[in-house]
């Protein structure tokens, strides 16, 4: 299904205007400008794997407990 919806539209990005593919550019590459996280993906898979460990180990404490708050803000 997905070779076919890519192959969809390479054909109709092949048979857009040069202005028209110009502009489709631009918007792709903003796509991928707002995409990229703030955070690094390996301190995410390491806070996660800490809540994790806490949710197991009720007893622990969270070293970054304060600031779980501006972490959900940064990965909404």
């Amino acid at each position: 299904m997905m070779n076919a919806t890519a192959e969809i539209l390479k054909n109709k990005i092949e048979n857009f205007s040069p202005e028209t593919l110009e502009a489709f550019a631009r918007i792709v590459e903003s796509f991928e400008e707002t995409s990229q996280p703030a955070i690094p993906q390996f301190q995410l898979e390491e806070i996660l794997y800490r809540i994790q460990f806490h949710h197991e180990n009720p007893m622990t404490k969270l070293d970054f407990y304060e600031n779980i708050s501006e972490l959900q803000k940064s990965c909404a």
